[in-house]
């Protein structure tokens, strides 16, 4: 009888097996960034990208005279939320766990950060690298180019300010503006586009636009966000100086 039980258990196993496997859950496969990268980049892993260079402290802020330096994250029209941390790696956002795709139309312009800048908490920021907009045709990720600052929108989020720099490459079409204000005179619709999109891409309410600044403020908020890089920067040396060696902290 025992025999027979055998027998007839280790004829089942196959059926028992493919049972298993047809309700085992599946895994969603890792998703593939899909947007091109600058010369030099490749993907250390599907979520991080691998440089030469940290795009926090590499690149100088002001690369020549009236210029600053912009790190492009997320090209014009991209949906992949992508990031410059405060270690200086560009990684894909992670949100309940998952890549970030911003639902809503794609950037309305290059987005990016300015190095060796933060919008710190001193300035009623979050501390993260200072945003910066590059109006006009899409830039691969990781691409650092020079751009020339026509001023600022102002947003809100969470009751932090989260105000972003507006500016064009030199050779772009839009160059023959110098401000926010002769942008809207000579390109109408341009900024009341940025604060359309910013205003709805989170969902109502999650940020408000406050209007745009010129280039004085925008000069103003890279050298205010400048000092708070560097003071960022000074705390973080004085605090590894002053952690434990590997036998103290066993004490």
């Amino acid at each position: 009888m025992r025999l027979r039980t055998l027998s007839l258990f280790y004829f089942a196993l196959p059926a028992l097996a493919q049972e298993a496997k047809a309700v085992a859950p599946t895994q969603d496969p890792a998703p593939v960034s899909t947007v091109p990268l600058a010369p030099g980049l490749s993907f250390a892993d599907s979520m991080t990208i691998r440089s030469p260079i940290d795009f926090l402290r590499g690149p100088p802020i002001r690369p020549a005279e009236g210029l600053v330096s912009a790190v492009v994250e997320i090209p014009t029209g991209a949906t992949e939320k992508w990031e410059v941390k405060l270690d200086g790696v560009m990684r894909w956002d992670i949100k309940n766990g998952k890549p970030r795709f911003v639902q809503y139309l794609g950037y309305p312009a290059n987005y990016g950060i300015v190095p060796r800048a933060l919008l710190g908490r001193d300035q009623g920021g979050d501390g993260d690298p200072l945003d910066i907009l590059v109006l006009g045709p899409s830039l691969p990720r990781g691409t650092v180019i020079a751009v020339k600052v026509l001023g600022t929108i102002r947003l809100i989020e969470n009751g932090e300010k989260d105000d972003k720099l507006i500016a064009v490459t030199p050779d772009s079409p839009l160059a023959d503006a110098d401000s926010v204000g002769e942008l809207d005179e000579k390109y109408p619709g341009i900024t009341s586009i940025l604060q359309t999109w910013f205003e709805g891409y989170k969902g109502p309410g999650a940020l408000t636009c406050k209007g745009f600044g010129g280039r004085d403020e925008a000069a103003a908020l890279i050298q205010a966000s400048e000092k708070s890089f560097a003071t960022a920067e000074a705390a973080a040396k004085e605090a590894a100086k002053n952690a434990p060696t590997g036998k103290e902290a066993g004490k």
